[in-house]
């Protein structure tokens, strides 16, 4: 290390000297000088100029901002079919058993199990006794529905509850009756059946026992079209097919391959238009899926088809 001299005030040669506290003070000084720098270019560097991470993350920031809107919509739409589907199960089963429906938990007439004040043995045995009374007279009172209702279920036509296409995923139903998006002219208009996507070529099935009233070819409109007629006024139309099987006046039963999906007529994609009419009136076709499905596959299926804004055709 060199030996380093410094005129003093006097103007004389002095050797110069580093005492402890002035190399620590120096130190510091630099020390604080290189984080403040060390700072100042981070915060410039983070004002204009971002990572890649970071332009990812305002992207999904962007893209968030957008969706939120509608997944708004969609919440309230899902409460809203499920509020319907509970109020559709409610009216069925008073309508069937006269009484209102149980409640959806269990645990609800319970209380009094988790109750702060002990109940006496005495009066448990007892009121266990004649619950146990009372359900056995419900149960009766049930048994005697269903026999009654099987009883009108085997004078009464059974509806077409099957769906027309085989091992159908409730992800491939499309959108179903009411006001829809075009596919080539890009506005609303009336949607009278519901589209069932699936591949070109697959068999298309009848959806309940009947007669085959109708078949046409068309290069337009529905394109070819099969019409079966069932017991107790139903109509089922099937659309945009090929290769279709069956003749007019044929009688079929429920699952007959009547043709195949095809594109026919004004189709935007292969699919199966499907439709069904009760006494000349439309009916939403997905009502009458609930026979082919779970039923959490069947309200997925009813939210697909409510949800679904552009039709097929």
């Amino acid at each position: 290390m060199k030996t380093r001299y410094e005129f003093d005030k006097d103007f004389n040669f002095r050797k110069v000297t580093h005492s402890v506290w002035g190399m620590v003070r120096t130190t510091l000084k630099w020390l604080v000088a290189t984080v403040s720098l060390a700072a100042f270019y981070y915060i410039v560097f983070s004002f204009f100029l971002n990572t890649e991470e970071e332009r990812r993350l305002k992207r999904e920031n962007r893209m968030y901002e957008k969706l939120y809107p509608q997944m708004k919509e969609k919440e309230q739409l899902i409460s809203d079919v499920i509020k319907d589907l509970r109020l559709r199960d409610d009216a069925i089963y008073e309508r069937l058993f006269h009484a209102q429906a149980p409640q959806m938990d269990p645990m609800g007439s319970m209380s009094f199990v988790f109750a702060g004040d002990s109940i006496p043995d005495k009066d448990m045995v007892e009121y266990t006794s004649g619950k146990a009374a009372l359900l056995a007279r419900a149960a009766e009172s049930v048994d005697s529905g269903f026999l009654k209702i099987f009883s009108c279920a085997a004078k009464c036509p059974m509806p077409p509850v099957t769906v027309p296409l085989p091992e159908l995923k409730f992800a491939q139903v499309g959108a179903s009756v009411g006001q829809k998006l075009n596919p080539f002219y890009k506005v609303m208009s009336q949607h009278n059946g519901v589209d069932l996507i699936v591949g070109q070529g697959t068999p298309v099935l009848a959806a309940g026992d009947g007669v085959v009233t109708d078949v046409s070819k068309s290069g337009k409109g529905l394109g070819n079209v099969v019409e079966i007629t069932h017991d107790g006024g139903y109509v089922t139309r099937y659309a945009h097919l090929q290769d279709i099987v069956v003749r007019k006046g044929e009688r079929v039963k429920t699952g007959k391959k009547i043709a195949c999906v095809g594109i026919s007529g004004n189709s935007f994609a292969p699919h199966l238009h499907y439709e069904i009419y009760r006494d000349g009136e439309l009916m939403d076709p997905v009502n009458f899926f609930f026979a082919s499905f779970t039923p959490e596959e069947y309200t997925k299926a009813a939210y697909m088809s409510a949800t679904t804004g552009q039709s097929m055709d």
